[in-house]
């Protein structure tokens, strides 16, 4: 058992009942189906309904647009449930995009878009990254040029989550001039969208049951009004600002499933023997087993002051760096350190330690690369 954490003023009985409800529904909806769907590589766009009618898919959602109206550490208790089921958190990808339409959106664009959202009748993603720009969001070539009432898109993503499954898209375009000032988010819904296609579903090292996927947009016309806020060369500082929530989504599955690894870890060594008696009788299994369960108790408790300060409004930048960037390598760490002691079963694909070990790997990458939050942490630091 993992040490007792100290109670943060955001875990209150009401939002235990909601995790008790949220944990049901990953337990009964998508946790019999995962192994069908990470051979299929992806999760039906239907099957996200099921949190849409719990409330769950985006519980932070104001009422006016269909949604709880909840705090958004209900969105962050759904995304660590997901977490320690091994549910990939395509709906992080489905709240980042969420929240750009309803922190930029015109009123018309909120009122068409966000009650769809909650509900799960579309399934959104983020159309950010290409061939030749990652971490580098000021060299995106994607080009949007007005013709008429209309901009007209060409140009390709790749690696985006829910690129097979989304059909609402928040798309990276450059609408000017070369840099931040030239880029803007165009709002796309895409079924039997004219030039738009999705290539390959790319298969990846882990998160198998997540599709992601390239995509190419060949003169594809998307009406003035799905410009996000209306207005062009606004796309940089709206990506930006969703940098923060992003980067704490990402340290919230990490705490997740260091926690499920040592859970996983402690029961293996106290059933399986080895030479007249169980692993977890060894000391070096022990110390092994110390160390993981330390880390997985401070990184719970750093989550969780980062959850609390959000919430307050005084969680800044680079604190959301570190917890994205320092999370992630201790759930690498913990993920292979525990497999260790699977032996040759945690080589298996069929015990849960080698698929989460596999499917963290991609957390130090994704969100911004460790290095990339290390540089941002450092510019603070030493200016």
């Amino acid at each position: 058992m993992l040490p007792r954490l100290h109670q943060h003023a955001w875990m209150d009985a009401e939002i235990e009942g909601f995790r008790d409800q949220v944990r049901r529904c990953l337990s009964d909806r998508f946790a019999p189906h995962l192994d069908a769907w990470r051979r299929q590589g992806f999760i039906p766009r239907e099957t996200w309904r099921a949190l849409g009618e719990l409330g769950a898919l985006l519980p932070e959602m104001p009422e006016a647009y269909g949604g709880p109206g909840a705090t958004l550490a209900y969105q962050l208790v759904v995304q660590d449930e997901m977490g320690k089921l091994e549910v990939p958190a395509n709906t992080a990808v489905h709240s980042i995009a969420a929240h750009y339409i309803l922190d930029y959106g015109t009123e018309e664009q909120k009122l068409r878009w966000l009650p769809k959202l909650v509900s799960g009748e579309m399934l959104a993603g983020i159309a950010m990254t290409e061939p030749g720009a990652g971490s580098d969001l000021k060299a995106i070539r994607t080009k949007a040029r007005l013709a008429g009432g209309d901009y007209v898109v060409d140009g390709a993503k790749t690696f985006i989550t829910n690129g097979f499954t989304a059909n609402l898209l928040v798309v990276v375009v450059r609408t000017g001039e070369a840099g931040a000032k030239g880029v803007s988010l165009l709002v796309m819904e895409t079924e039997n969208l004219p030039g738009f296609s999705v290539g390959r579903r790319l298969e990846k090292l882990g998160q198998h049951a997540s599709d992601t996927a390239e995509l190419s947009f060949d003169g594809v016309r998307v009406p003035v009004e799905n410009l996000l806020g209306g207005k062009e060369g606004e796309g940089f500082k709206q990506l930006m600002s969703q940098l923060t929530y992003e980067r704490l989504l990402l340290a919230v599955g990490a705490a997740a499933v260091i926690e499920r690894a040592v859970e996983l870890t402690v029961d293996y060594t106290k059933q399986r023997k080895a030479f007249g008696q169980t692993l977890a009788d060894f000391q070096n299994t022990r110390f092994k087993l110390a160390e993981c369960a330390t880390l997985a108790h401070v990184v719970r408790s750093f989550v969780n002051d980062c959850i609390q300060r959000q919430l307050d409004g005084t969680l800044d930048n680079e604190a959301a760096y570190m917890a994205k960037w320092w999370c992630s390598e201790q759930q690498c760490k913990v993920t292979d350190e525990c497999l260790q002691l699977f032996g040759g079963y945690g080589y298996m694909a069929e015990y849960p330690i080698a698929r989460l070990y596999a499917d963290s790997r991609v957390q130090r990458i994704y969100g911004g690369a460790n290095e990339i939050m290390k540089d941002l942490i450092a510019r603070k630091v030493v200016g």
